[in-house]
């Protein structure tokens, strides 16, 4: 059954705002991993003309989130609970290390923007806001690739994290007390910014339980 798209704000009909209402409707699984983004729908249903969503559609083929696929369509990109295990094994061995060289900065200058994501996440949970969620759980765990200050290990998390938001727009569904990912983030982030790096890399390997014991089920493929 094809999903109704509808505008999040003032109707916009750029090229970006069509990206926009695609992408939240890919992130809050209105159209699910391996679902079909039917052009003639999405134009009809918005009230636009096929060049804004064409052009809507290559970006999100661009960031990851879509793949085309000749003479089928438009598809939402597929990602396994394995896929996310395999990346959550290798960052349970480079996160501590990205930590470790970022504690500097979080426990001086940076420090409220850590606490903020925090409490973006939380404020977003409260609010069932699927893509700010994930937005911010993202945010989270890039701060410290980011303020490691080492290349690699920035490149590292870029090449997982259109993966990773696509497996956790299905994921965040899935906690019976969402506010439980919320309080997981707060202890990561009471340890990288007062504990050590040992007890950092024990929360972070609680935090990764799910996703290493592949509990959670592989995403349907498309037909």
């Amino acid at each position: 059954m094809d999903r109704k798209f509808k505008w999040l704000e003032d109707r916009t009909t750029t090229p970006d705002g069509v990206y926009r209402v695609l992408r939240a409707a890919i992130l809050d699984g209105t159209v699910p991993p391996g679902g079909q983004l039917r052009e003639a729908h999405i134009a009809a249903d918005l009230g636009i003309s096929r060049s804004p969503l064409r052009e809507a559609l290559t970006k999100l083929e661009e960031e990851g989130l879509i793949v085309k696929i000749p003479y089928r369509g438009a598809f939402v990109a597929e990602v396994s609970a394995q896929d996310v295990a395999e990346i959550d094994s290798i960052r349970l061995l480079v996160e501590p290390y990205a930590a470790e060289l970022a504690f500097e900065a979080l426990r001086g200058s940076e420090r409220s923007r850590l606490l903020q994501t925090t409490e973006d996440l939380r404020a977003a949970l409260e609010k069932n806001n699927i893509p700010a969620s994930v937005d911010a759980h993202l945010g989270f765990h890039r701060l410290f690739y980011d303020l490691s200050g080492n290349g690699a290990l920035r490149n590292l998390w870029h090449g997982w994290e259109t993966k990773l938001r696509l497996y956790l727009s299905v994921d965040h569904q899935t906690y019976s007390d969402p506010r439980d990912l919320a309080v997981e983030h707060e202890r990561l982030a009471a340890v990288a910014l007062e504990g050590s790096i040992d007890e950092f890399r024990e929360e972070l390997a609680a935090h990764f339980q799910t996703g290493l014991s592949g509990k959670a089920e592989v995403h349907p493929r498309q037909a």
